[in-house]
């Protein structure tokens, strides 16, 4: 990552170097020397500038890379490079993903296309994972920026399986050039449908991420309206769905709203309890700061039980009539989970 960051500050990269069982990272002046070496060698056999090529690592962290069979796989790389091979591509970088993420959408004349991989240690900021988009249009470097910015950030970072950062987080977005059309610029139709499109690839994939969380049964989507301030949205948002209480309760399919309104306090957000309301599904369960005396008679909770066994359980959580909203992709806790992560090396 910290190669690459160089890399595209100096200007526009042309390709992608992706390994998979190696993070290198914390594998020190010996993983800085391995990235750049190993990357160099790449674009030469590519045929393109040393700094047009970028690098990613996914993998075990602090083992460093095998320089030796990466050295020698790059003719083979080299070689069969098509236009078809998406899913190859999407196959080779997963590690614990259990299968591959592609998605595409069309533009008008445009097409858009992307990939990524990630299924645990995914938190904000952004969401631990790789994730390549790619367009034929023709976009400058600045105009890309912006719409990576403004479309892949923002849907990548309301993601989280585990609430853990990690340490190789990229998002890339290429545009070819290949449909030679006229440059694509803000403020145009073209633009509007290109962005619309990349939004919609960016979405897809991480959906697709959490999907396949390590070891998840449930996706929980939470909505945080009525906030004072986006920023206290998503703060909330993410408190829940990271909340270890929360994805207990989901994997088992028990609808707690005390674990949803213990999760809520936890954010460091300044709010009015007694204005808090909560849903589950359809099913209201928490009513101006209070859980409504007939949730514990059976009919309500009953009917809460019934929205938690869905794949995918909506939680809604209002804070009050502010402007302030956000939504957050999360997942549940599962033995498998604990199983994938406490075998991981071994």
């Amino acid at each position: 990552m910290i190669l690459s960051r160089a890399r595209l500050a100096g200007g526009a990269a042309r390709a992608v170097l992706v390994n998979s069982g190696q993070a290198n990272a914390a594998t020190g002046p010996r993983g800085a020397a391995d990235a750049e070496s190993i990357a160099n060698s790449a674009a030469t056999a590519a045929g393109i500038g040393q700094n047009e090529l970028l690098a990613c690592s996914t993998g075990v962290i602090g083992e460093p890379l095998h320089f030796d069979a990466m050295l020698d796989a790059l003719p083979t790389l080299v070689a069969d490079l098509s236009s078809d091979g998406g899913d190859a591509f999407a196959q080779a970088i997963m590690t614990t993903d259990t299968v591959e993420k592609q998605a595409t959408a069309d533009a008008g004349g445009f097409r858009v296309g992307g990939c990524a991989k990630g299924v645990g240690m995914i938190s904000p900021n952004l969401a631990t994972m790789l994730a390549f988009v790619t367009t034929d249009a023709h976009v400058s470097t600045a105009d890309l920026d912006l719409l990576t910015r403004e479309q892949l950030g923002p849907r990548f970072e309301a993601i989280t399986v585990d609430g853990c950062p990690s340490t190789n987080d990229t998002v890339l977005l290429f545009a070819s050039g290949a449909d030679q059309s006229d440059s694509v610029r803000p403020g145009t139709p073209a633009w509007e449908q290109l962005s619309s499109a990349i939004g919609e690839v960016g979405s897809s994939l991480a959906e697709q991420l959490i999907q396949d969380g390590e070891g998840a049964t449930h996706v929980l989507v939470i909505d945080v309206v009525g906030a004072t301030w986006e920023q206290d949205a998503r703060a909330v948002a993410n408190a829940v769905a990271n909340s270890p209480l929360v994805k207990t309760a989901a994997f088992g399919e028990d609808p707690n709203p005390g674990r949803i309104v213990q999760a809520v306090g936890s954010a460091d957000v300044t709010m009015d309890p007694s204005v808090l309301d909560v849903w589950i599904g359809d099913v209201q369960v928490v009513l101006a700061g209070t859980i409504p005396p007939e949730y514990f008679e059976g009919e309500l909770r009953s009917q809460a039980q019934l929205a938690m066994k869905e794949s995918e359980v909506l939680m809604t959580i209002s804070l009050g009539s502010g402007p302030g909203s956000s939504r957050v992709l999360g997942c549940d806790l599962s033995y498998d989970y604990i199983r994938i992560n406490g075998e991981y090396t071994t």
